[in-house]
């Protein structure tokens, strides 16, 4: 497969869209779908001048004559409903080509659907990524990835159109696994990261100040680089949702329920999103933890 395979690209949100856009400006003949059409129609405007770029009324139809097909939607069951059934990429796909799933989903519908490729003559990739919005439309996503070697070398080039940092994990599954090792770590940094703000602004610090001279120490991180100012600020409209970070990690709590992992502050940061939620946060960006704190 050369690096100008066709490719196609099913669900255009905030993450697929620049991510297909990328795959696009590398040159490769892209194929979109998305649930609302407009959005995917918008798209073929954009980065299909020269017709190289089409739209498709279901994800089997966009998967036609596709080399690689990438799929990035919400939860399992969007992934289920879009891979699987008459309509999915599965029944669109031709033998040998390669799925490359970037959904943040369990382990245990990675392993599914690539033991379900695996009877079809297809490829599987599990390949969460890292790096919010920002990321994606820069090109410099983290992209952590399960699948059979042979697999993973045929498809690391197209993945390197929008990723940073591509990397295998693994078999089917070790990419989502690692993907709940990523939420842990954040959840418990912005939570820290929350705190930090809070008691500076409460003492009477500047506290911009102080994570700009922390920045350079042991407390530095990417929240406190890209997200203490803004939450000083009280500005939630940079990127991952709550909503999404909950769902998160309520897949990294039932993959510990079954491997018997601990996750303490996991489940307590997962309830502190739960209640920024109750104030009407859904939509906040991971940050917003920080309200729960602050004087009412």
């Amino acid at each position: 497969m050369s690096e100008k395979s066709p490719a196609a690209f099913v669900g255009l949100g905030v993450m697929g869209y620049p991510m297909a856009g990328h795959l696009a400006a590398k040159g490769h003949p892209m194929r979109v779908y998305n649930r609302t059409y407009s959005k995917s129609a918008q798209w073929v405007q954009e980065h299909g001048s020269d017709r190289s770029a089409s739209t498709h009324s279901t994800p089997a139809k966009a998967a036609e004559g596709a080399d690689y097909v990438m799929t990035c939607v919400g939860n399992d069951d969007d992934l289920r409903s879009v891979v699987l059934g008459e309509n999915g990429v599965f029944a669109g796909m031709m033998e040998g080509s390669v799925l490359i799933d970037h959904t943040t989903t369990s382990a245990v519908v990675a392993r599914e659907l690539a033991n379900e490729a695996e009877k079809r003559g297809l490829g599987f990739l599990d390949a969460p990524v890292s790096g919010g919005q920002a990321g994606a439309e820069n090109g410099v996503l983290t992209i952590m990835v399960g699948g059979d070697v042979a697999t993973f070398n045929a498809a690391e080039s197209v993945m390197e159109c929008y990723g940073k940092t591509v990397m295998r994990m693994g078999d089917a599954g070790a990419g989502q696994l690692t993907k709940m090792v990523n939420q842990i770590c954040i959840a418990g940094l912005v939570q820290g990261l929350s705190e930090g703000m809070n008691f500076a602004l409460a003492a009477g610090l500047d506290a911009k100040r102080a994570a700009e001279v922390m920045s350079g120490g042991a407390a530095q991180s990417w929240q406190m680089d890209n997200r203490a100012g803004s939450m000083v600020d009280g500005e939630f409209e940079f990127g991952f949702a709550v909503d999404w970070m909950r769902k998160d990690l309520g897949i990294c709590i039932d993959e510990a329920a079954r491997n018997g992992a601990k996750l303490p502050v996991t489940e307590m940061v997962d309830g502190f999103y739960g209640e920024v939620q109750g104030r009407g946060g859904n939509r906040f960006d991971t940050s917003s933890l920080i309200l729960n704190l602050k004087k009412q």
